[in-house]
């Protein structure tokens, strides 16, 4: 397993600070808006930070957009941000593509998953031999987000993948745990935040080991699944941002490695 951390930016502090929290890679996070270019622009100075800071470029992925239209075509301008965005990924050596598909709402539940359907195979079909194609399990410019979904289309598509956050599961109410016992397998990579809640109520999404997630036990489930993946952090909250983030990262970090193998 590895760890890293998401960068907001692409430019060298990203990894200058994933460096200084003794970390293995960077995710990059292209999103719905963003037409790349600081990415594309800059592919040979992410080599350099890379081999300069000897860190990976651990994920690459788009999430809040629409790949859907209201008609049920594929967005055109997205697939083709899909084919870019994973071409960049073979040329990092980066192994997992993360991506969803959004939900319209004048159609159809079965118009709805065939959509899903043909849009992540388009994806499968255009990702270079090797990389990782991830359904991500946020509901920001996605449905397809918890086993009711994947049964339908990951069960379609066997060689589509999963970036998992047990936070995204808790802000709904289900159980990560056995989300976990059941998909595991399909897991590639993870996003890394806190969850507290009492009584059903938010308190904030906290530094790992601050919160209620069974961190030890989804390890656990995931070493039993065979997963040896990428896991990224991801500094959230109302209270762990600003100036308390490093001491939130740096907590985290100290907690998950102490329950890695």
């Amino acid at each position: 397993m590895k760890l890293g951390i998401i960068a907001t930016k692409v430019n060298e502090e990203a990894f200058r600070r994933a460096k200084d929290y003794g970390l293995d890679f960077v995710e990059f996070t292209i999103n719905g808006g963003n037409d790349g270019a600081e990415l594309f622009d800059q592919l040979d100075s992410v080599k350099k930070w890379m081999k300069e800071y000897h860190l990976e470029v651990g994920s690459i992925g788009r999430w809040k957009t629409d790949e859907q239209l209201p008609d049920g075509t594929l967005n055109p301008f997205e697939v083709e941000m899909a084919k870019k965005l994973m071409d960049a990924c073979h040329e990092l050596d980066c192994p997992t593509y993360v991506c969803g598909c959004n939900y319209q709402d004048t159609r159809t539940l079965y118009q709805n998953y065939t959509t899903a359907i043909d849009f992540f195979s388009r994806v499968l079909e255009m990702a270079p031999a090797g990389l990782n194609v991830a359904d991500y399990n946020c509901h920001k410019g996605n449905f397809v987000i918890a086993p009711e979904q994947w049964r339908v289309v990951l069960g379609h598509l066997p060689e589509l993948k999963i970036k998992y956050d047990p936070a995204h599961a808790f802000d709904f109410g289900r159980d990560p745990m056995e989300e976990l016992a059941e998909w595991g397998d399909r897991v590639v990579h993870m996003h890394l935040k806190g969850s507290l809640f009492v009584n059903g109520k938010r308190i904030d999404d906290t530094p790992c080991g601050l919160d209620q997630t069974n961190w030890k036990g989804m390890l656990g489930i995931l070493y039993a699944k065979g997963f040896d993946g990428t896991m990224a952090f991801e500094p959230h909250g109302d209270v762990w941002t600003g100036d308390r983030e490093a001491a939130g990262v740096r907590y985290s970090v100290k907690y998950m490695r102490d329950l890695m193998i």
